[in-house]
């Protein structure tokens, strides 16, 4: 499918233009005139924001950390046009859309975290409930969770977010033109890409529950390694998106296919993709070893979370001290942390805009001090000082997708976003070719009536409702891109999927790199465990470094059960060394880690 032309300039022209820019790195010049031959022919769209002159670079290099290479190549091609950070990001995201269909999307939801110009912001594009969702809309009428339905087919389907999302961002923040940044997708939704065993491998998996319930076959039946897979829908659907801005997927033609896919199956109508909108939040900030964390606020939890593990673990470095990285007397210690974080995040997260959250409460000094001084060396696993409330979501998928990039500019951009679970719910939009998302299974999809919710026999909060299912309501989410900030210039981007895992994983990472001095790539490849409030007193390891005999021994002795989780991490970052981006990509994913100069 050719990209839309206006004026003198015919689709054949682009399309020549978009071709020469991915046949080979060695076309980088070319791909730079190409550039600007579209953005000089290209009727203009709305812009962003008048912009001073760029100052002078900040950094040796730009650098993007991602999950495939074809993301990464995306990248490279905007830099080459002189696109800034946001402007790469945005056509990271549309390009991940099409050649990892399993997470990258058009159809879900995330958060972005974004220096500029050396000043913090935070988008939240998370997907929301439609106005004829209810509490109850998953239960039979005995009162018992209907297996599968929020989860699989059109009735999980939350309204979507990253569209409206991507566009903000680069329309106030971007330097191209709006078409530039999804040129990149549109060629591989056109020309196609070469699926890899991996894809497949998520594909085989996830069809088994889709196949009775929804048209997932009927478009990624041929997702098989070594294949090119073509998406003309998808192209279609792209280059509306790119000739008419990012309000088309809301309010035009895709619109349209949306909700005639909805009609009769699922509850998003023409009225709640209108009426979507991305919001901008004020950033969770605090002071960490010297530098700024500029992180996540609600709805998501993992924010608050990670300010208070790194601070509750900086306030007992004295109980640290001298405790060998993953010893079981260092990971008993974390245990107790994460008791408390995860008991704050059952009692207090939800959606801001239905339910206030006490965020700077939460992460105050004076009240994390307090909670760190509760904790001993040699207290009993699963001995938490604040009781739980119901579940909040724990149904939370890890099968999500994030990406990294700085520019040489000192911009940088963490950005998380997901489907859900692997293909969402596993419905293709007829004529759209993209995936919807399964978000409504992160609300608490059985109501609490006065009992208590899940394995907890512990006795209701008054806030119990707090991520109950609600018309307009976002669901609280995990994702938890994360910048740090030093002297008012990036350190770090990071970020991963992983579920409620994120945080802790995130945690992780930034401990081995400023509090036990690792390279990026080894502080990627340590070994990482996972434990929260409940189930209490397990401790989760993973598949790419399974527990040493001894150690188990040892925390198995201290009162602990350890499971095996059946997922790893996939962290994506770059760390900023003077003036020299370090980007890193998890040794347990198939990313890409790249200096683009």
């Amino acid at each position: 499918m050719p990209v839309p032309m206006h004026g003198a300039f015919r689709a054949p022209f682009a399309r020549a233009c978009i071709s020469a820019r991915f046949c080979s790195c060695t076309r980088v010049a070319l791909a730079s005139v190409c550039f600007a031959a579209l953005a000089g022919g290209l009727a203009a769209p709305l812009r962003a924001v008048a912009k001073t002159p760029p100052p002078k670079p900040a950094l040796d290099a730009s650098a993007v950390a991602v999950p495939d290479s074809y993301s990464a190549d995306a990248a490279q091609q905007i830099f080459a046009a002189g696109g800034n950070a946001v402007d790469a990001a945005v056509a990271i995201a549309f390009t991940l859309a099409v050649t990892r269909p399993d997470a990258g999307n058009l159809g879900g939801g995330g958060f972005m975290t974004l220096l500029v110009d050396g000043k913090p912001y935070f988008l939240d594009y998370r997907e929301r409930a439609p106005q004829q969702a209810t509490p109850d809309m998953y239960v039979d009428d005995k009162g018992n969770v209907v297996p599968g339905m929020s989860t699989v087919g059109y009735r999980a389907v939350a309204v979507p977010g990253t569209v409206d999302g991507m566009w903000q961002a680069q329309r106030r923040f971007g330097k191209l033109k709006w078409k530039q940044v999804l040129a990149p997708a549109i060629h591989y939704a056109t020309d196609g890409f070469q699926v890899d065993a991996r894809l497949q491998q998520r594909r085989d998996a996830a069809a088994k529950h889709f196949a009775a319930h929804t048209n997932f076959d009927a478009y990624f039946s041929n997702l098989k390694a070594g294949a090119t897979l073509r998406q003309p829908e998808l192209a279609q659907a792209l280059s509306r998106i790119a000739n008419d801005g990012g309000r088309e997927f809301y309010e035009g033609r895709t619109a349209e296919l949306i909700a005639a896919q909805m009609y009769g199956h699922g509850l998003i109508t023409r009225q709640d993709l209108s009426g979507y909108q991305a919001v901008w939040r004020e950033p969770l900030a605090a002071d960490w070893q010297g530098y700024r964390v500029i992180t996540a606020p609600p709805p998501s939890s993992g924010g608050i979370g990670l300010i208070q593990m790194l601070k509750m673990r900086a306030d007992l470095e004295p109980a640290f001290d001298g405790l060998a990285l993953n010893s079981a007397p260092y990971i008993h210690l974390i245990a107790q942390i994460e008791d408390r974080v995860f008991a704050d995040r059952q009692r207090y997260s939800s959606d801001p805009d239905a339910s206030p959250v006490p965020a700077a409460r939460l992460i105050d000094d004076a009240y994390l001090a307090q909670r760190a001084d509760e904790i001993r060396t040699d207290e009993a696993p699963g001995a938490a000082p604040v009781q739980p409330g119901p579940g909040d979501g724990a149904a939370e998928k890890a099968q999500t997708t994030h990406f990294s990039v700085v520019d040489k500019w000192g911009n940088a951009v963490s950005n998380t976003y997901t489907l859900n679970g692997d293909f969402g719910s596993g419905v293709v939009v007829d004529g759209g070719g993209f995936l919807l998302n399964d978000a409504m299974d992160d609300f608490v999809v059985k109501p609490v009536r006065g009992g208590a919710a899940g394995a907890s026999t512990t006795p209701v909060a008054a806030d119990a409702e707090l991520n109950t299912i609600a018309p307009g309501r976002r669901p609280i989410s995990s994702m938890t891109p994360t910048l740090l900030v030093k002297d008012g210039k990036v350190a770090l981007a990071i970020g991963t999927p992983g579920g409620s895992r994120i945080l802790t994983t995130i945690f992780q990472v930034m401990t081995n790199l400023y509090d036990f001095g690792m390279t990026p790539t080894d502080a990627l490849a340590a070994m990482r465990f996972h434990h929260q409030l409940l189930p209490a007193k397990t401790i989760y390891f993973e598949p790419y470094h399974p527990v040493p005999d001894e150690l188990s021994a040892q925390l198995k002795a201290l009162g602990y059960t350890l499971d095996q989780q059946s997922f790893n991490g996939d962290v994506q970052m770059i760390r900023v060394d003077g003036t020299t981006p370090e980007p890193a990509s998890d040794p347990r994913g198939a990313g890409v880690a790249r200096v683009i100069r």
